[in-house]
């Protein structure tokens, strides 16, 4: 089968189109920003890449066209698809009729949290033998790749809320139809596709109409956004976990460190693992706490499951450590939600102590332009000694007045460049700078450490 995928360069196109290589189809697709490192990995397969949505691509007739949700009606090449009665489907939708057909799909949904959950399933089931399958939006520290089709029975795949295609509105999770279904949290976000927080929520309820009676629900006891959507309906066992927030969870823990770099595992009372890694943050411990709940229901024994987690190396751009100049940290991180940033930031402080901690945000999700989430940002900065905003020229709200929220320890700034050459001023030994965004921030980090050594340097 020639399978062509618009909106290829995209993590999960690209996780698709990568799953559609290994099965031994015919890869093609195109994107309007076709640039390293997917371009180069999507390269390294063999799969032809097409820069730009120019209509006479699909001459090249392909058997199906895969349609990323990037794509909208109007756009040229959309609507030469229509006219041309070629077939085609979402990203989704392909990936559950041949991928998923016939394994135990693991889905893990929610805010937050789900590129890590779900690479620490598939870790856990790799270390167990399983050789699972897996689609990430991310990197695992564990795996060369973000998607492989793996041999085993079982495929983790990360359960995303965002919408489908342009011809389905619903989210890209409803066609996954898993039999274990991790819900990490629930809040607001995607304020470009949902009106509210009740239209997400009525999105979870789907997904919970078509996990089976045999299957399994992991659910985080403290989210009552979750537990509301439970209530609208459930028919399949549930099992709850909460590191510390929720007494009476069926997987809880019992912290040997603070900053949630060691923790006993509690399964119903019962001390069954002990995990002991470089992560931190209350987040991570209850990121775990799912993880071991669904490996379980897979077959994975707690123990087994916990001792696998010890070995767990993170994944890319999640508290990443990109490098130490003279005594200076610098990470990179994919916060880029108010709830996201203060529970990384908490991480961080337990973990460095008294240390100083300067926050850097590019606010750049689509919620983020829209300023949704405003009123809750300067408390989510609690945390740092000092944050810098980073206002590129498509904002479209008043940063200043979150910086005037924060207090006088906080700035704006408006250039990449003159932000990484102010923060090298001002860093000092000891400092740990945490740079925060889901996208590229242009390249900060590697800007400011190179700043920071020609200041050592100096």
């Amino acid at each position: 089968m020639h399978v062509h995928i618009i909106g290829i360069c995209g993590t999960f196109m690209g996780g698709v189109a990568a799953l559609a290589q290994a099965a031994g189809h015919r890869v093609t697709g195109s994107d309007r920003s076709v640039y390293p490192p997917m371009s180069t990995q999507l390269a390294a397969l063999g799969v032809e890449l097409i820069e730009g949505y120019d209509p006479a691509q699909l001459d090249l007739n392909p058997d199906i066209v895969v349609v990323g949700n990037v794509m909208s009606r109007g756009n040229s090449l959309i609507e030469r698809l229509l006219d041309s009665g070629l077939p085609y489907a979402s990203g989704p939708q392909w990936l559950a009729e041949h991928v998923l057909q016939g394994r135990w799909t693991i889905a893990v949904a929610g805010t937050h949290g789900k590129t890590t959950t779900s690479s620490m399933i598939a870790w856990v089931l790799e270390r167990a033998g399983l050789d699972p399958g897996f689609l990430i939006g991310g990197v695992p520290g564990n795996f060369e790749h973000s998607a492989r089709l793996g041999r085993g029975a079982h495929f983790v795949v990360e359960a995303d809320e965002y919408d489908t295609a342009f011809f389905d509105k619903r989210a890209k999770f409803v066609h996954y139809r898993p039999r274990t279904a991790v819900l990490n949290n629930l809040e607001f976000d995607h304020a470009d596709i949902y009106p509210d927080i009740q239209s997400i929520q009525r999105q979870f309820h789907l997904l919970m109409r078509i996990v089976p009676a045999a299957g399994l629900v992991v659910c985080n006891a403290a989210e009552p956004r979750l537990l509301e959507v439970l209530e609208m309906g459930c028919w399949t066992p549930r099992e709850s976990f909460s590191a510390l927030r929720a007494p009476g969870a069926d997987w809880s823990a019992r912290l040997d460190a603070a900053d949630g770099s060691s923790f006993c595992v509690l399964f119903r009372g019962e001390t069954v693992g002990h995990v002991s890694w470089p992560l931190i943050g209350l987040h991570n411990v209850d990121n775990a706490l799912a993880a071991l709940a669904a490996a379980r229901h897979a077959g994975v024994e707690p123990a087994d499951a916990a001792a696998a987690l010890c070995g767990f190396g993170g994944v890319r751009r999640r508290m990443e450590l990109r490098g130490t100049v003279a005594g200076i940290a610098v990470y990179d991180d994919f916060a880029h939600h108010p709830t996201a940033i203060s529970s990384t930031l908490d991480g961080l402080r337990k973990r460095v102590g008294n240390a100083r901690i300067i926050a850097i945000l590019e606010p750049r999700s689509n919620t983020m332009k829209r300023g949704t989430l405003r009123a809750e940002l300067a408390a989510s900065f609690a945390g740092a000694d000092r944050v810098w905003l980073y206002r590129s020229a498509d904002l479209g709200w008043d940063l200043d007045a979150v910086a005037r929220q924060i207090g006088p320890h906080a700035s704006v700034a408006d250039q990449v460049d003159r932000l990484a050459s102010a923060l090298a001023a001002e860093l000092q030994p000891g400092d740990h700078a945490l740079i925060m965004s889901n996208g590229s921030f242009e390249d900060l980090h590697a800007k400011l450490l190179t700043a920071l050594g020609e200041r050592h340097a100096a």
